[in-house]
């Protein structure tokens, strides 16, 4: 492949179909009187039939010129040079190709800003007749070439970012045979080829080339040279082609200090989008920030282009594409891959925001969760395709939706300091209750020797959860399907632990029961073991809410505001401190039956809640199938989500509670009558 000579920017203005005005314009007509509309229909069909090939000419047209353009401005300074030509061949090709694009200037339909670029188009051929200087002449092709984006506007940035990896391979596959694995021109296919192919590693050349020069020449080819069109391929692989054909000039020995610089400067990021990205030349960064700092910065974003998109945009970008695909799959009847995909959609793309949606708009989080369920549960019973494209477009509204909702911002201090107060009081509750109720269980047992493995145990898991935080922030990515598995796992096993302790609990109620148990078992039954698992069942409570708490606040975070943030933790803290001291106190005066009674019925609540918030993790991770219960409501605090399966394990464990608690009262009877 030997891709070649192109570099500009422009905005990207979608453009709208002919066709699709004509038929709207023909609606409105139908209003009018039979007789007209008969002569109308038929004049807007000839109108239909003609746009199409005017409307594919002219972008063709656009596109042309616009190369032609870049060609001229960076290619002239090897034809001229201080008013001589020093290669004949080289201006020819700028007179040349500076008439052509006038010409296909002045065959575009009209419009406000054509006689203007017609104009300027032909005084770019006067300054290259009279041999002006390069700054000149390359000043004035890019300008044109611009505004003619401008204009008539032709899509200037990929729909997602750019795989550089991809491109890496693609390259290999196509191009190097041409241009060579180092991208300097000198492949085994380069000898005897006139002209020879572009060295990108020639660092005057690729500072004068944007991302989307080497995409329209991917798109379009090179007449006359041994560069054919790559317009076969899939818009996606010619941007991750293009892309990685912009590096070799940069090499990856500057992209650390680019990183820096990037991170460092707040300025730079706001200024540069995937659109400028692709359409900006290296040149035109580094009048601005020095070219030293430019090379770095375009050697680490041409690298990483997906950081130049907000995260929030990204993924949920992301979300959208897989959604796609997984609607084409299940179209073609690859309903394995149209069920993987729908569950990246989900993990890849919407669970990495959903804490930040939570916090500034749960019920519409809980639409998109809902949403998402019900499209896989319609993959999986293979519902009609239709259908699933319908609950698509759905989901692509919300997301939509949820891109306004998460368009950064600056919160107000109320805004984030309740955000962070609810968050980790709602968070936070659950696990409390469990800890409080394992302390009061040990003093009245008169058993403080166990009381530091239960503290050691929620220590470890704050610990432990800020570990996973700081490896996820900087170390390794944690996906999405890890986060879920790791809540959905840990809320399983406490429910299983909390079904049996709030049983055996239970069966201590009463007071009798209690004693007798007391000199028998409880010197022995508490032993290391005991301790362990005490300490066990501490930390994994704890655990399964602290990374999730931590997520939550860092997306309340980036709102700004972190005075309120910490306040509001800060109060959370006070408020669930104040709700433990109360359980202790109080559990201390209780009468034992009583303790037991209430402690036994904590447990059996939270084991439904936590059973329920479980299979709900592990069906988001797509461990279990999802079969939505429409009609009924979604109770977060309870753990009910509203499927076959989350609530059948919730009924499963009121059955078993129902039933230890019978053969207690059962047991308790013969005890009395004996």
């Amino acid at each position: 492949m030997n891709i070649d000579r192109v570099a500009a920017n422009g905005p990207v203005v979608a453009i709208v179909s002919r066709p699709y005005v004509a038929k709207s314009f023909a609606r409105v007509l139908m209003q009018v009187s039979r007789q007209i509309v008969g002569v109308l229909v038929a004049l807007l069909t000839a109108i239909v039939m003609l746009a199409k090939p005017v409307s594919a000419q002219a972008a063709s047209a656009v596109q042309t010129a616009w190369r032609l353009l870049d060609y001229v401005a960076v290619d002239y300074p090897e034809a001229v040079k201080a008013g001589q030509v020093i290669s004949p061949t080289e201006y020819a090709e700028m007179t040349e190709f500076s008439a052509s694009a006038r010409e296909r200037i002045a065959g575009l339909t009209s419009s406000s800003a054509k006689g203007d670029l017609v104009r300027r188009a032909t005084a770019l051929e006067s300054l290259i007749a009279s041999k002006a200087p390069a700054d000149a002449v390359g000043t004035a092709a890019r300008g044109i070439a611009a505004d003619l984006i401008a204009a008539y506007p032709v899509p200037l940035a990929p729909a997602v970012p750019p795989d550089f990896a991809r491109g890496q391979t693609l390259f290999n596959q196509n191009c190097a045979s041409c241009h060579g694995m180092k991208g300097d021109g000198k492949g085994p296919k380069s000898v005897g080829l006139d002209p020879p192919p572009i060295a990108f590693i020639d660092e005057a050349r690729a500072r004068e080339r944007s991302t989307f020069a080497f995409f329209q020449v991917l798109e379009q080819g090179i007449d006359g040279t041994s560069m054919v069109s790559f317009a076969d391929r899939p818009p996606q692989d010619r941007w991750d082609l293009a892309l990685y054909a912009g590096t070799f000039a940069f090499p990856a020995s500057k992209v650390a200090e680019g990183e820096r610089i990037w991170k460092r400067d707040a300025a730079l990021r706001g200024g540069i989008n995937m659109e400028k990205l692709v359409g900006m030349t290296p040149a035109a960064l580094a009048a601005d920030i020095g070219e030293a700092r430019a090379d770095a910065v375009i050697a680490y974003l041409r690298r990483n282009p997906s950081v130049v998109i907000p995260e929030v945009a990204g993924t949920l970008a992301l979300a959208r594409a897989r959604l796609n695909e997984a609607v084409t799959a299940f179209a073609r009847g690859d309903r394995r891959g149209a069920t993987n995909l729908a569950l990246s959609a989900y993990l890849d793309g919407f669970e990495p925001v959903e804490p930040m949606l939570s916090a500034r708009d749960n019920a519409l989080m809980v639409r998109i969760e809902g949403a998402m369920g019900a499209l896989r549960a319609a993959i999986a019973g293979g519902r009609p395709a239709t259908t699933v494209r319908d609950q698509a477009r759905t989901l692509d509204t919300l997301f939509g939706e949820a891109e306004t909702v998460l368009a950064p911002e600056q919160a107000s201090g109320a805004s984030s300091f309740f955000g962070a107060f609810t968050i980790l009081l709602r968070e936070g509750l659950e696990a409390l209750l469990i800890v409080v109720a394992m302390l009061a269980f040990l003093r009245k047992a008169e058993r403080r020797d166990m009381i530091p493995y239960v503290h050691g145990g929620w220590v470890a898991a704050l610990l432990a959860g800020a570990a996973t935080w700081a490896v996820a922030t900087y170390a390794v990515e944690i996906s999405g399907a890890s986060r879920e598995l790791t809540e959905g796992f840990g809320s399983v096993f406490a429910a299983l632990v909390l079904l049996w302790v709030g049983i055996w609990m239970h069966g201590k109620s009463n007071a009798d029961t209690w004693q007798r148990y007391i000199r028998e078992k409880l010197t022995t039954a508490l032993n290391a073991r005991s301790a362990w698992f005490l300490f066990g069942l501490s930390f994994v409570v704890v655990y399964r809410e602290v990374f999730e708490t931590i997520l939550f606040y860092a997306a309340i975070w980036t709102g700004g505001n972190g005075s309120a943030v910490l306040a509001g933790a800060g109060a959370a803290v006070a408020v669930l401190a104040v709700i433990a001291w109360v359980m202790l106190r109080y559990s201390r005066t209780l009468p034992i039956g009583k303790f037991f009674a209430y402690s036994s019925a904590l447990m059996a609540l939270l084991a439904v809640v936590l059973i329920g918030k479980g299979f709900s993790a592990l069906q988001e991770a797509g461990w279990l199938p999802v079969n939505p219960l429409p009609g009924f409501p979604r109770v977060g605090i309870l753990g009910f989500y509203p499927t076959t399966e989350g609530i059948t394990a919730q009924a499963v464990m009121i059955v078993l509670l129902v039933f230890g608690f019978g053969l207690n009262h059962r047991s308790a009877g013969k005890a009395a009558a004996a």
